[in-house]
């Protein structure tokens, strides 16, 4: 018999390609939308396999829903979305798509850091009225990047390759992480230490941890507080990370510098005040958004499925 699979939403042509080589019977939503929660439960009944993404949420309801379903295969490398232990009970196993989007998102989140720290946004923002009438010496004035201090909270895979990237500005390291990370302490010169000692030190502060109950506001108040006036916070991981109210606040009254960011806590929507401050540099989660890492996210979304369906092992099982 056939296998059905349902694809939340059309992917890369990499991946598409893929999935149609091996002669499914698939489906893929042919709006380029998020899928309400009605839409997404209709359309994973009776499926073999589901290819979603990260706007998914694919909870105990939809898992229920899907009966029979033996993997679900998240286009992303966080899972946040989907309910895992719920998968876990009923046997169904999960994927995610990591290692192929860390040179992109590190590369994003260094656009961030400078984008703020020089000002990039209001400065072209200002060139394109036609009100500028030439150079000036306290036009726009940023900050210094080369020889600031760095810290990264998270040192995993992306967390990692960002602060390789520090090495050109001559930057001292800092890091938090569960465990000493050698590459990071033997090319860079970096140091780890506690989140507390990080805030207060460092210039700018980048995220990079995984989006859990324990990550959740990891970021709030408290810790924007222990920031110096002038730093810079940076964020590519998960919105939820951040308390964005209290963000908001802090930038409002100055107790921080400034912020980059990509991802927000209730995505599409944003905490009212946030586009209004003009010292940030948001972006609409596109840190992945090369042509290269969304191809291969897609091959390997596609892939995880394809192996999970063939009875193999998937490259990259979350559960």
């Amino acid at each position: 018999m056939t296998q059905k699979i349902y694809v939340t939403r059309k992917i890369p042509d990499a991946g598409m390609k893929l999935l149609e080589e091996q002669g499914y019977d698939m489906e893929v939503n042919p709006e380029d939308r998020v899928l309400n929660p009605r839409e997404l439960l209709e359309k994973v009944r009776g499926r073999d396999g589901v290819l979603c993404l990260l706007t998914d949420n694919i909870d105990a309801e939809v898992i229920e829903a899907a009966a029979g379903c033996k993997v679900f295969s998240n286009y992303a490398v966080g899972f946040n979305n989907v309910d895992i232990e719920a998968c876990r009970r009923r046997g169904i196993v999960v994927t995610n798509t990591p290692g192929v989007l860390t040179d992109a998102t590190a590369d994003h989140a260094w656009a961030l850091l400078l984008g703020v720290a020089r000002r990039l946004v209001e400065s072209d923002g200002f060139l394109r009225t036609g009100n500028w009438d030439g150079w000036g010496p306290l036009q726009y004035l940023g900050v210094d990047v080369t020889g600031a201090t760095l810290g990264i909270v998270g040192a995993g895979r992306i967390g990692t390759g960002f602060g390789l990237r520090s090495a050109g500005f001559n930057m001292r390291v800092l890091y938090t992480a569960s465990s000493e990370n050698g590459e990071l302490n033997s090319k860079v010169g970096a140091r780890r230490v506690d989140l507390d000692t990080l805030l207060a030190e460092s210039d700018f502060v980048s995220l990079h941890v995984p989006f859990n109950e324990s990550t959740r506001h990891l970021i709030g108040a408290p810790e924007l507080a222990r920031m110096k006036p002038t730093a810079v916070i940076i964020n590519t991981s998960r919105g939820p990370v951040v308390d964005e109210k209290a963000l908001v606040a802090a930038l409002e009254r100055g107790h921080i510098g400034g912020a980059g960011l990509d991802v927000y806590e209730d995505e599409p929507g944003l905490v009212p005040g946030l586009v209004d401050l003009p010292n940030t540099v948001l972006t609409p989660h596109t840190a992945s958004a090369t042509r290269t890492a969304r191809s291969r996210m897609a091959t390997l979304a596609a892939g995880n499925l394809i192996a999970v369906l063939k009875g193999e092992e998937p490259k990259h099982r979350v559960v």
